[in-house]
Parts: C-alpha cells; sequence; structure tokens
C-alpha cells in the first residue's frame, strides 16, 4: 500500500473544511498580489503628500502673504581708501555722497610717515572709521555688506605702495 502525502496547502484545506482546489488558492494569491499593489500605491500617494506638506510648511511667508507691501531700501556706500605709500606721501580718505549728490572727503592719517610704519595713524584712522559706522548707525542706516580690495603699485620689480580699499555698504528702508 503506498502512502500519500499531501502538500502544505492541501493540508490546510482538509483542516479548515475547505475544498482542495487549486484554482482557489491561486484566486486568493491573486487578490492578494491586487490589494499589495494598491497598497504599495496608497503608500506611494501618502509619502508624496507629506514631502509636499512638509517642504510648504517652512515656507516664510512673504509680506505680500500679509497684506503688506515688500520693503524698498535705499543704499548708501562709504568708501575709505588707505594708502600705503613710504615716506608719508600717500592721500588717505573715507568718501561719501550726501543726499543731493555732492561728495564728501575726511581726512585719514597715512599708514606710513618718515620713519616707517605709523601704528598711532592706523589707530586714529579706525577711530575716525568706527565713529562713521556708528553715526551711520545712528542715522538709522544698517550696515549690509562690506567689501575690501587692494592694489599695490609697483616699477621694475619695487614696489612704490599701495592702496587698501573699503566699502561699507549701508541699508534704510524707505
Amino acid at each position: 500500500m503506498k502512502r500519500r502525502t499531501l502538500t502544505e496547502n492541501q493540508s490546510a484545506f482538509l483542516i479548515f473544511g475547505m475544498k482542495n482546489d487549486d484554482s482557489m488558492y491561486n484566486q486568493q494569491k491573486k487578490e492578494f498580489t491586487k490589494m499589495n499593489k494598491h497598497l504599495s500605491t496608497i503608500s506611494i500617494a501618502a509619502c508624496t503628500a507629506l514631502m509636499t506638506i512638509g517642504i510648504f510648511s517652512f515656507r516664510s511667508p512673504s509680506p505680500a502673504d500679509n497684506g503688506q507691501q515688500p520693503v524698498t531700501y535705499m543704499y548708501k556706500q562709504i568708501t575709505c581708501v588707505e594708502s600705503v605709500v613710504p615716506g608719508g606721501m600717500g592721500r588717505s580718505r573715507i568718501l561719501t555722497t550726501d543726499d543731493n549728490g555732492q561728495m564728501m572727503e575726511k581726512e585719514l592719517k597715512n599708514f606710513y610717515s618718515l620713519v616707517g610704519i605709523n601704528f598711532e595713524n592706523i589707530a586714529n584712522n579706525d577711530r575716525v572709521i568706527v565713529d562713521k559706522l556708528n553715526d551711520m548707525s545712528a542715522l538709522g542706516w544698517e550696515l549690509t555688506q562690506v567689501v575690501t580690495g587692494s592694489n599695490q603699485q609697483s616699477s621694475n620689480g619695487n614696489s612704490n605702495g599701495g592702496l587698501f580699499i573699503t566699502r561699507y555698504i549701508f541699508r534704510r528702508a524707505k
């Protein structure tokens, strides 16, 4: 007598009183696969929605969103030209333009004197520049940017001095 062994599916159908029908098993497998695809689609849609909400929730509101007008600014520039010419022969200045377009100059001390670098002149220039920046701040101007540059003058390989240029850019709401 031959013994017949049952597969897992066949034994499960027998235990639970179901008919041993492979077509029913295949039908359930197809439904399960279809349900998995739907769950995947729903998961992807939910993740996309959450990411979109997350991106836009960190967007800073513009003034127009609050019914306010966007702020417009007036700009003003102060230029400091510090000359580095041996022997104190250079010209150092703070240059500004007033509201009427007239250029105003304030003299700065030169970095060099006849004996070399003059640290007292450098300290004096620092005080004059900081005083000018404080005056601008007291008038309601906000320092927004500082741009620096330098230029070395030379001829025949020898340095004849140079310039340090610093531009201070201020803004104030109109």
